[in-house]
């Protein structure tokens, strides 16, 4: 069964970097003498393209949103005026449940 990759969403690197030297016993055995110590860097780049595509494999959103509408909602949590709908929050928990239900079975 594959399940999906979860990434923490934390981690915002652009590029991805890895050292690899080989010294000591290990490096002597292998070629009988001791592999120089200088390290080779490899990096890698993501387009923008590439970052939005796994935000929305990680998110299962697209990353695009109303800054307006955010500004609105933030403005009447502020001013005590942001009323709950709880039939409206209850319905996007289930959704949700049944969504996460359905892809854990495929």
């Amino acid at each position: 069964m594959n399940s999906p990759i979860k990434l923490d969403p934390s981690l915002k690197k652009t590029s991805v970097g890895t050292t690899q030297a080989r010294t000591g016993k290990g490096a002597e055995k292998a070629g009988g003498a001791p592999a120089p110590t200088n390290t080779a860097t490899d990096s890698v780049h993501l387009s923008s393209q590439a970052k939005l595509q796994a935000l929305v494999q990680t998110t299962g959103t697209s990353g695009v949103f109303d800054a307006n509408k955010v500004e609105e909602i933030k403005a009447a949590i502020a001013e005590g005026r942001f009323k709950v709908d709880p039939e409206k929050v209850a319905a996007g928990l289930l959704d949700t449940v049944t969504d996460l239900l359905h892809s854990r079975k495929g």
